[in-house]
């Protein structure tokens, strides 16, 4: 449904996208990951008709995005990071005022599907400027569905909304994506691992880790974490556990548990067990502690990556910034 070959974008003399490869299949929920900067903004506006690449290749449902923008456009959904919305305008007829720009027949109908969609049906009259925040996000999803497109691409949907706002945003999402294909950028890591079928990380423009989250921990996760809890006095106990072969390192977290690694693919837990019991602990908990997503991205991300990539090298080439301005999106 999304095809890109080496899609590149300079800003002058910066490259903010440098030949990234990638592809979304029909009704998958892809998370685009990455710091500020990193070029996934771009990359979606590309996507969306906003502007063309300086080179490289990008299809959306079968057509190029240069070539065959127009065709793009009206296959594709798009939901900018600042939604643009008319808040002197009720929530249907602004809707309406879309889907008369689209030229959508029997449009009436159509807004009265997508307020229903989002949950908006009884701020229907309302007028925008009286909406929450999360509530406008939910409008700028509704024109982003009015001419119920193939592909659907957010950024940053849920940014700047309480709990239970992003809840409910989340759980629409994840319907949606039983029928179409959604490209979901995110600075969230736990939203991406909720949603998301498979995640792909960016960093200076360019692709450094591909799979879906489960796979992505298992893969990357290197040396195994294990938190340790004993009853009553627990002096020396790093000392005891960082004794034992196979522990890296043992320290004390701020909760007063104790935090070993070990060496990968080595079970060291039940030697930890023994020496701990032995050295007059009183044992309590023993159990692994999962490599989280957000433990993948930041090293993935730093500067001199130490992990394990996925696709073209990022170390190679020279990375640039991206440039950022919301204030500009247009709804698509």
């Amino acid at each position: 449904m999304i095809r890109v070959e080496a899609l590149t974008k300079d800003y002058g003399a910066r490259r903010a996208v440098d030949s990234l490869t990638f592809h979304a299949e029909p009704r998958e929920i892809l998370g685009f990951l990455g710091p500020n900067g990193a070029g996934k903004t771009t990359t979606m506006r590309i996507l969306a008709g906003y502007m063309p690449p300086s080179s490289g290749k990008a299809q959306v449902a079968g057509f190029d995005v240069v070539e065959q923008s127009l065709e793009v456009r009206r296959r594709v959904g798009y939901l900018p990071e600042t939604v643009p919305l008319y808040t002197d305008m009720t929530v249907f007829d602004y809707l309406k005022y879309m889907g008369d720009l689209r030229h959508l027949p029997n449009v009436e109908d159509r807004v009265d599907d997508v307020l229903e969609i989002v949950n908006l049906g009884d701020r229907a009259n309302g007028y925008i400027a009286n909406l929450s925040k999360g509530m406008r996000q939910r409008v700028g999803l509704a024109q982003a569905l009015l001419h119920q497109p193939e592909v659907l691409i957010l950024d940053e949907p849920t940014i700047g909304l309480d709990p239970a706002q992003i809840i409910e945003v989340r759980n629409l999402i994840r319907e949606i994506g039983k029928e179409r294909t959604v490209l979901l950028s995110t600075h969230i890591l736990s939203e991406a691992q909720q949603i998301c079928d498979r995640v792909l990380i960016i960093n200076k423009g360019r692709i450094v880790a591909e799979d879906t989250p489960s796979r992505l921990q298992s893969r990357l996760a290197g040396s195994q974490k294990v938190s340790l809890r004993v009853a009553g006095e627990s002096d020396g106990l790093d000392a005891v556990v960082a004794g034992v072969s196979g522990v890296l390192r043992a320290g004390f977290n701020s909760d007063g548990s104790l935090e070993f690694e070990a060496q990968p693919g080595q079970d060291v837990r039940p030697d930890v067990a023994r020496a701990v019991i032995h050295g007059g602990y009183n044992l309590l908990e023993l159990r692994p502690v999962g490599f989280s997503l957000e433990d993948i991205f930041m090293e993935l991300t730093r500067e001199e990556p130490a992990l394990p990539q996925t696709t073209e090298d990022a170390s190679e080439g020279e990375a640039a910034e991206e440039e950022v301005d919301q204030s500009d999106d247009e709804a698509k």
